[in-house]
């Protein structure tokens, strides 16, 4: 019986996501429109690489293979949804609030014990969950130390009151 190989590196991180789209300038106008990221570079009507910050790009938009096309019918396989980490709990709330000016639905919200999350989907129906961690030191363990996750309500209204905080400073 031979070893088991050695995990991963645990530096190792998830750098980008690709995503196919129907219509280039309608997810534009969610991801960067909504949302908040920036448009680092533009392949004329065909991609678009966006990005937090200075980063070159945190998602990629592309029709190369799906211009005009549909979503995948329910029942077949690919992404379940791509996450998106905010920095802080304020950050989330922010993204909370632009998703009710522009009257984004959502399909659920949860705490999970070590992070708070929102559930939607964009413009080409590809899930997307927007979250935000909380310190490690504050995630539920068991006795044996095992992570304890959740998955209990969301309080938006309070997550809400978190980003009217953040405006009036």
């Amino acid at each position: 019986m031979s070893a088991p190989p050695p995990p991963i590196a645990p530096g190792v991180r998830i750098g980008h996501v690709h995503l196919k789209v129907a219509d280039l300038q309608r997810a534009l106008d969610f991801y960067c429109g909504v949302l908040g990221f920036e448009l680092k570079q533009k392949y004329g009507e065909q991609a678009a690489f966006i990005a937090a910050g200075s980063y070159h790009h945190h998602i990629g938009l592309n029709t190369w293979e799906s211009l005009g096309g549909r979503p995948p019918p329910r029942g077949s396989t690919g992404l379940f949804h791509t996450a998106i980490l905010y920095p802080t709990r304020a950050d989330l709330a922010d993204a909370l609030r632009r998703l009710v000016a522009a009257k984004i639905p959502l399909d659920g919200a949860s705490d999970h014990g070590v992070s708070q999350a929102l559930y939607l989907h964009d413009p080409d129906h590809n899930g997307v969950e927007l979250y935000w961690d909380r310190p490690e030191k504050e995630w539920p363990r068991a006795r044996d130390g095992s992570l304890a996750m959740i998955t209990a309500p969301l309080n938006l209204e309070d997550l809400l009151a978190q980003s009217h905080r953040l405006a009036d400073r």
